[in-house]
């Protein structure tokens, strides 16, 4: 161990060289260590063992059916009033629509996140699902946040379990990450008050395993929350990924840190905050959560939020999924993302094959669809 120069990571070396697990304790540990380049190996060992030298990444769309929501995140600054100019609304027909408008051969998956509409009706999502299954019965649809299952709860008076059985029978396949947020409440109070709380949002996700569908967990990170509510956060996820996977046999797909966006919304303004997460900041987190969720397939380095250069770098910092071409994407850059709105295959590939690695094209599912090795196919635009 030449290379460590905090000795007190020796222990953790250990650990994660045996595949052992970690304790909160040596979590933290990693979190405060200055041996960057130590966190920076381990990660990579602990992604290497897992995936050897792939990257994933998948060819996919992202629509927002409406920024119209009555939560009022204080983060956020992708809602609209639905009397306000900016607002938009998509009934199920004008979705397949816009789907259609931008839809691009091989794309594979449709995520679709969006506000909590005061008005539509139960129905509504169900049906806008089976429309989209119907007209484009090769596109899996990856929707609806637990945020967004709770408040379809509530509409339709439905247990959570039996809107994710209905939204699957309907077509669904896969739920995103969206609305964790942060689980501690000192940090939701303030952030997300009326959203969903951290219990049920890790409950809605344990129904969604129950169910056979594979979800994904978010965290967003970079505003008010400490290093011992990030770790909180991760170490809840672990936690409930170990119950899926002995119940279930699966659970979450990966683990998705998302930097806090600071322009357009009323956390940034009430903090004084203009400042991005420094990259030191998200390769570190970055690393963290691959050592400490031992037990999840796929760590993302999300590029809409981090930037297509520091993603690179990422995959030597633990990160095997880099998400998707996504065709516009509007939530981050309503706060300030200053990434592009879309990118394509191509780019996707010489983005991870510059970085010495092998892209592997995925879908919804993390099936493999397509490997490009290094130096080899060139992918289409």
């Amino acid at each position: 161990m030449k290379w460590l120069s905090d000795q007190s990571l020796r222990g953790i070396v250990d650990k994660v060289e045996a595949g052992e697990r970690l304790s909160f304790d040596e979590g933290m540990q990693l979190y405060h260590t200055r041996d960057l380049n130590a966190l920076m190996r381990l990660a990579n060992h602990t992604k290497q063992r897992l995936h050897g030298d792939k990257v994933y990444f998948v060819h996919s769309m992202r629509l927002e059916f409406t920024n119209i929501c009555y939560v009022g995140c204080t983060f956020c600054a992708f809602a609209a009033h639905k009397n306000e100019p900016r607002a938009w609304d998509y009934d199920p027909d004008e979705v397949v629509a816009q789907v259609r408008r931008r839809y691009l051969p091989g794309i594979t998956e449709l995520h679709m996140s969006s506000g909590h509409h005061p008005n539509h009706k139960w129905d509504y999502y169900p049906a806008m699902v089976q429309k989209l299954r119907e007209a484009f019965p090769d596109l899996q649809v990856k929707a609806f946040t637990a945020a967004e299952i709770e408040h379809l709860s509530r509409i339709s008076k439905k247990p959570t379990l039996e809107v994710l059985r209905e939204l699957q029978q309907a077509g669904l396949a896969a739920m995103p990450g969206g609305g964790a947020e942060i689980f501690a409440d000192r940090v939701r109070r303030q952030v997300a008050r009326n959203k969903v709380k951290a219990e049920k949002w890790l409950q809605i996700h344990r129904e969604a395993h129950a169910l056979g569908m594979r979800t994904n967990a978010t965290m967003l990170y970079g505003h008010i929350e400490t290093l011992e509510e990030r770790l909180d956060h991760m170490h809840r996820l672990r936690e409930l990924q170990s119950e899926s996977l002995e119940q279930f046999g699966g659970g979450f797909h990966a683990f998705i840190p998302l930097a806090f966006q600071p322009l357009g919304n009323t956390l940034a303004q009430n903090l004084g905050k203009t400042e991005y997460t420094t990259g030191l900041d998200d390769l570190r987190n970055l690393a963290v959560a691959r050592i400490y969720l031992d037990n999840f397939p796929h760590i993302k380095g999300y590029w809409v939020m981090i930037g297509s250069e520091l993603t690179q770098v990422s995959l030597d910092w633990g990160v095997s999924d880099i998400d998707g071409t996504i065709q516009e994407e509007h939530i981050a850059h309503a706060a300030g993302a200053t990434s592009p709105m879309a990118l394509s295959q191509a780019g996707m590939v010489r983005m991870i094959q510059h970085a010495g690695r092998t892209p592997v094209l995925r879908d919804a599912y993390y099936n493999e669809l397509e490997t490009f090795a290094l130096g080899g196919t060139e992918a289409a635009d």
